[in-house]
């Protein structure tokens, strides 16, 4: 039986990094909604509530039974798991003076508490909350404070409950990979046995089971997690295996080419379709983001489904969808930002059952396991890319020109971050390591490119904006491009990439001198939230 940890959401942004970080420890773990704590499960050593945007004392904050596990498993909570464990049993949450967000250091922590094993004096946490603690249950003792928060953590003395208000899973806390290491390993008893290797081993021989000899179709993107997919299910059921890639004619420059190119080299069947002109066709006119990628995830399926017609005998359809889509999916909110085109169910009429090698792995575990197949880097480390492809990274309508122009900019922009290397150390170092590039320590420094050191970047094109610009002495009026680069650890929250002055002066002149279209250059400082990455 697999052992696993079961991580409560409560709505929290860095939830799934919580998920992250138990996994790096090789250590199956499940994020589920707050209500859903799976009981009879025997194969639970531990669970982990997660943080919030609610207060306790908000009306329609989420509240569950702690009595489902309390005493029976130990239980971490962390900021409103905190809080809300104090709140329930009798202690006190009240409205803190100010909002505790940001960088504090523990002033005392009792090293013989397990869950403060190997701290340094004076460790760095991060802090996120409104609320503050100020007075835990009676069975309960602190052993951590900060200069401002004096329950920075807690345990019961009674129950194997440990709770703390600052947040583990973040970089910036520095130990917070020793703390979340000292609960799940030490304190709830993790063997430590889920690794890419055994998830390869596991996940081919349940491919092998669960097709037999039935025939699958995969709809390849070019990306990272369809093309693990494809690998993952070439080496289970290798011809009986068969890719459609779709070109709708707004993928980046070349892509279709070079694509088509690596996935022969990795021995995979696959079906190139170039469906560009019946994409621009539909598309033609249409400004309306929602629409765009409605249409283009219609005409999708319509070509696929035609190309899928003609392998006989088809039962089954496999899809590059990962954990994170799922729980996104899934949202505890109920709100949906923008339509997603890799989860909601399969076309009725294709009658194929689904299969979906990856729904467990977070995209750094996608990663990890493309290299343990022996993936070449390049598609391993390949940038997320939405499947509407430069469609929604082009503002009003679609036209083939307009395509040109992005591609051109894009590419630029692209090749630039790619031979453009920096070196890092510290907290940007160990972030950059944790994704998974791989990259030598020397010194205490690394040296990487600037497209592996951020999440994903893309450029967009104004196309319903022009500017006055002036080239060779005479006018011009025509549109920019922005350039956008985030860094991230899951896509649900992210930062803008602050990106070398030197690099970015470099990149916008190449564009502006050699792109026919483009005259000025932009670049897109915002976060997520309140601002999506992608800009449609």
């Amino acid at each position: 039986m697999q052992q696993k940890i079961i991580i409560l959401d409560f709505g929290s942004q860095t939830t799934q990094l919580i998920g992250r970080r138990v996994r790096e420890l090789d250590t199956f773990c499940e994020i589920l909604p707050y209500n859903k704590f799976p009981q009879g499960d025997e194969s639970v050593i531990g669970v982990i509530l997660s943080g919030s945007p609610y207060s306790v004392h908000d009306p329609e904050a989420f509240k569950v039974d702690l009595s489902q596990f309390v005493g029976r498993i130990p239980v971490l909570g962390i900021c409103y798991g905190a809080q809300f464990i104090s709140y329930a049993n009798g202690g006190k949450v009240e409205k803190a003076d100010s909002r505790e967000y940001g960088r504090a250091n523990l002033m005392q922590f009792d090293a013989d508490n397990a869950l403060f094993k190997g701290f340094t004096p004076n460790s760095q946490v991060w802090m996120s909350h409104g609320d503050t603690i100020t007075a835990i249950p009676e069975d309960c003792k602190c052993i951590a404070s900060t200069k401002n928060v004096k329950y920075a953590a807690y345990a019961s003395t009674k129950n194997p409950v440990w709770a703390v208000q600052f947040h583990p899973e973040v970089f910036h806390s520095v130990q917070g990979t020793q703390l979340l290491k000292n609960f799940v390993v030490d304190i709830c008893g993790s063997k430590q046995d889920w690794s890419a290797a055994s998830f390869v081993d596991t996940t081919v021989a349940e491919l092998k089971a669960q097709v037999g000899n039935d025939r699958v179709i995969l709809g390849l993107s070019g990306g990272v997690d369809s093309s693990v997919a494809a690998v993952l299910l070439n080496k289970a059921i290798g011809k009986n295996l068969t890719c459609i890639f779709v070109d709708h004619g707004m993928l980046r420059k070349n892509e279709f080419r070079d694509v088509m190119h690596d996935y022969e080299c990795l021995g995979l069947n696959v079906i190139g379709v170039d469906a560009s002109e019946k994409f621009f066709s539909d598309l033609a006119g249409v400004t309306d983001p929602e629409q765009k990628r409605k249409i283009i995830g219609r005409d999708f399926v319509e070509v696929f489904n035609a190309e899928a017609k003609k392998i006989e005998d088809a039962k089954w359809l496999a899809q590059g969808t990962i954990y994170p889509d799922r729980i996104e999916s899934l949202n505890i909110t109920g709100k949906v930002i923008k339509s997603h085109h890799n989860v909601g169910g399969l076309p009725k009429e294709m009658h194929l059952s689904l299969c979906e090698p990856l729904k467990w792995l977070f995209k750094d575990e996608v990663r990890r396991v493309g290299r343990q197949l022996g993936m070449p880097e390049h598609l391993i480390t390949r940038h997320p890319f939405p499947g509407p492809g430069l469609a929604v990274r082009i503002l009003g309508d679609i036209t083939p020109e307009k395509v040109r122009i992005l591609q051109d900019a894009d590419d630029i922009y692209i090749r630039g971050l790619r031979e453009y290397k920096t070196k890092l150390s510290g907290e940007e170092a160990r972030r950059v390591l944790a994704a998974g590039v791989p990259a030598d320590m020397k010194d205490g420094e690394i040296e990487v490119s600037l497209y592996d050191q951020i999440w994903q970047a893309g450029t967009v094109l104004l196309s319903t904006v022009r500017s006055v610009g002036v080239m060779g002495d005479e006018r011009t009026y025509e549109h920019p491009v922005a350039l956008r680069a985030v860094t991230s650890t899951d896509a649900m929250t992210a930062d803008w990439a602050h990106l070398p002055y030197d690099f970015m002066a470099k990149v916008s002149n190449e564009i502006i001198n050699k792109v026919r279209g483009v005259n000025r250059v932009c670049y897109d400082i915002s976060s997520k939230p309140p601002s999506t990455i992608e800009w449609e």
